[in-house]
């Protein structure tokens, strides 16, 4: 499991993104580094300020590279995960949603690679959290027999559930993030009869999948992601499984009884 060394990509080349991501072309396919940065910026990655290398440099003195070094070695051989490389950058911090909703951190999972963006306020704990809730992700798309590309609204909340329920069992209730406690059990519960469940078979690139997975308006804040982890906590009450059990169990199996 490597964590790669980014902090010397970032104080080489922090106000020059784009010719920093070219380092990541070689893990994207052959994707433009303009193309990769775009997309990057648009989960949480960082747009150059005039003070960044600050954050670089608070980020260093916040060991992040070791604890995260740390985390995914204890995480790979839990879970019998899968060796990929990790990348940590800033996060933006000009995005408001993401430090209201999220306290500044973010990440994004493939199959082959985890990326984490995170700000030089995120303590230890929020980073295992966070970094536990993506490699939960990392495992799922390897052991779970279906391709992420033919996914349906109903893979996803359930890869997002699982991915918290995993914080919950590896971090505590204290580091869950703020979604989980939006909803009554009764207003979930509601939510996955009439909404989620009549619409579990959309499919991941319908403009649809996202709408219902975020809540955007005029559905409920984060709808899909509260339903999944609504979802597995029910799972678990019934039967006693750990994540680890339930990385490759089928989504709809999970759902059986649920209606």
């Amino acid at each position: 499991m490597v964590v790669v060394q980014t902090d010397k990509w970032l104080l080489d080349c922090y106000d020059d993104p784009i010719r920093l991501c070219e380092k990541l072309e070689v893990y994207f396919g052959g994707i433009s580094a303009f193309e990769i940065y775009d997309y990057l910026t648009m989960h949480g990655m960082y747009r150059p300020l005039k003070r960044g290398i600050g954050n670089i440099k608070k980020l260093r003195n916040n060991n992040v590279w070791e604890v995260v070094q740390d985390g995914i070695e204890r995480l790979q051989k839990k879970w019998d995960g899968p060796d990929i490389p990790v990348f940590i950058f800033p996060s933006d911090s000009t995005n408001r949603e993401l430090i209201r909703n999220f306290n500044g951190k973010s990440g994004l999972a493939y199959k082959d690679k985890l990326l984490l963006f995170l700000s030089p306020n995120n303590v230890k704990k929020e980073i295992e959290a966070l970094l536990t809730h993506e490699y939960n992700h990392v495992c799922r798309l390897n052991q779970y027999e279906k391709d992420v590309n033919e996914y349906v609204l109903l893979d996803t909340i359930i890869l997002e559930g699982l991915a918290e329920q995993a914080v919950d069992e590896q971090i505590g209730t204290d580091y869950l993030a703020s979604w989980t406690t939006f909803y009554t059990n009764k207003q979930l519960k509601d939510m996955w009869q009439d909404l989620i469940f009549p619409n579990r078979h959309v499919p991941k690139e319908f403009p649809e999948h996202d709408e219902l997975l975020y809540g955007i308006s005029p559905y409920p804040k984060m709808a899909g992601y509260s339903t999944g982890y609504y979802l597995i906590k029910q799972y678990v009450k019934r039967y006693p499984f750990s994540c680890k059990d339930l990385l490759s169990v089928p989504s709809e199996q999970i759902i059986k009884g649920m209606k």
